[in-house]
């Protein structure tokens, strides 16, 4: 008798250590291009594309941005151009 309990306790523990649990719903991310049109992207604005790019130099995904993939190629592009231009530098610091 005390098996057969032992063996469901161990059963139910086991269960419950592999069941998955819900995976977290973070917030949506909105493009800011999109939302507010009058916001443009420009190879001379250093400032704004500062932001798309890290310390090291690389262009930020668009996943951790939250841009859509039109803003995001126009981004690429612009920073590409700014590098050219010596707005921006190739490398970070």
């Amino acid at each position: 008798m005390s098996e057969e309990v032992n063996k469901e306790v161990m059963k139910d523990a086991v269960e419950e250590k592999f069941t998955k649990k819900p995976k977290r719903q973070g917030k949506k991310k909105v493009c800011m291009f999109c939302a507010d049109r009058s916001k443009k992207i420009d190879y001379k604005d250093a400032l704004t594309l500062k932001r798309f790019v890290t310390e090291k130099g690389k262009i930020v995904p668009r996943r951790q941005t939250g841009t859509c993939s039109m803003h995001q190629r126009e981004i690429t592009t612009a920073v590409k151009r700014a590098r050219n231009m010596a707005i921006l530098p190739f490398k970070g610091e």
